[in-house]
């Protein structure tokens, strides 16, 4: 398996957070143990985008699940197309299934899924979960972790 990633643009220099998720370069690294049927989880608990019609910030706490195929995400590009809707107003279902169907074009993983856990606006949390499809038999899949939003109750 090649480990050459000299194609990539930001791993391992300076770059700067994209303007926008369009701006952005989701870029991808071969997978050392493809064939093999595992599981890779990025969580990002600190997600920010903002409200498309009051331009107020919505805070998320996204969840990434997916069974590699060829290729990995390599993970400082998701990192900064993450950081890409900071300053990006969209609805928190469409930041949340662009980001499951952005991987997967991307990665083309044998299977993929995203839970999106926002935080209460107008005092009602909004959670958005999207998957490729089934899981594949055998995979080994553990709870997303996130308790749903109980306020101070």
């Amino acid at each position: 398996m090649s480990t050459d990633v000299s194609g990539l643009t930001q791993l391992g220099r300076e770059s700067r957070l994209p303007a926008s998720p369009a701006d952005a370069r989701l870029e991808r690294v071969p997978n050392p143990h493809a064939g093999t049927l595992y599981a890779v989880r990025f969580a990002a608990p600190e997600f920010t985008s903002l409200c498309p019609l009051t331009g107020q910030p919505d805070f998320a706490h996204l969840v990434i699940d997916y069974a590699p195929g060829e290729w990995l995400v390599e993970s400082k590009s998701l990192k900064l197309y993450l950081g890409a809707f900071r300053n990006h107003g969209a609805f928190h279902e469409d930041c949340t299934v662009e980001i499951g169907k952005t991987l997967a074009r991307t990665i083309a993983p044998a299977w993929l899924r995203i839970g999106g856990y926002w935080y209460p606006r107008g005092g009602i949390p909004i959670d958005v979960f999207w998957q490729t499809g089934p899981a594949p038999d055998g995979l080994w899949l553990p709870d997303q972790g996130v308790a749903p939003y109980r306020g101070r109750g």
